[in-house]
C-alpha cells in the first residue's frame, strides 16, 4: 500500500539525523533542535494539502515564478524565503527531497550538519547552518 503525501514526507523529514516531530499551530512539524525546518500545511481551508519549508535565498523567487503549479510563496513565513510545496498535484519526490535536505542544512545546528569521522552527515554541503 502506498503511503500518504504527509506520511512519505514525515518519513523524509524523520530519516535526518535528530530530527524530530512536534505539533506547531495545529500542524504537524519537524525540527532540527529547537528549530522548524518544514511544517505541514492542511488549516487553511483552502482544500489544498502543502508544505512549507526553509530555503536558500533566491530559491523561492525562482521555484515561484517558473512552476507556479508546484510552488508557492507561504503565508507569515514566505517573507523569510520559505518555500510552498502543493502535495495534492503530481509530486516529484526527489525534488522534494532535495528541498527538505536544504531546509534541514539550512536550519540545523552546525552539530548535526558537520561531519564527524564517526557518523556520516546527512548531505549538507556548505550551506549555512546555525550554530
Amino acid at each position: 500500500m502506498a503511503l500518504s503525501a504527509s506520511a512519505r514526507l514525515r518519513s523524509i523529514c524523520l530519516a535526518l539525523p535528530e530530527a524530530d516531530e512536534r505539533l506547531s499551530h495545529g500542524e504537524p512539524s519537524w525540527f532540527a533542535g529547537k528549530k522548524m525546518f518544514v511544517t505541514l500545511s492542511d488549516h487553511h481551508h483552502d482544500d489544498r494539502l502543502a508544505f512549507w519549508c526553509a530555503a536558500p535565498a533566491g530559491v523561492q523567487e525562482h521555484l515561484v515564478t517558473s512552476d507556479p503549479v508546484h510552488f508557492f510563496r507561504p503565508p507569515y513565513v514566505g517573507n523569510r524565503g520559505w518555500i510552498g510545496v502543493y502535495l495534492d498535484v503530481a509530486v516529484d519526490w526527489s525534488r522534494v527531497k532535495d528541498l527538505v535536505l536544504d531546509a534541514y542544512c539550512l536550519i540545523a545546528p552546525a552539530r548535526l550538519t558537520a561531519a564527524p569521522a564517526d557518523r556520516a552527515r546527512p548531505g549538507c554541503d556548505t550551506h549555512g547552518a546555525d550554530s
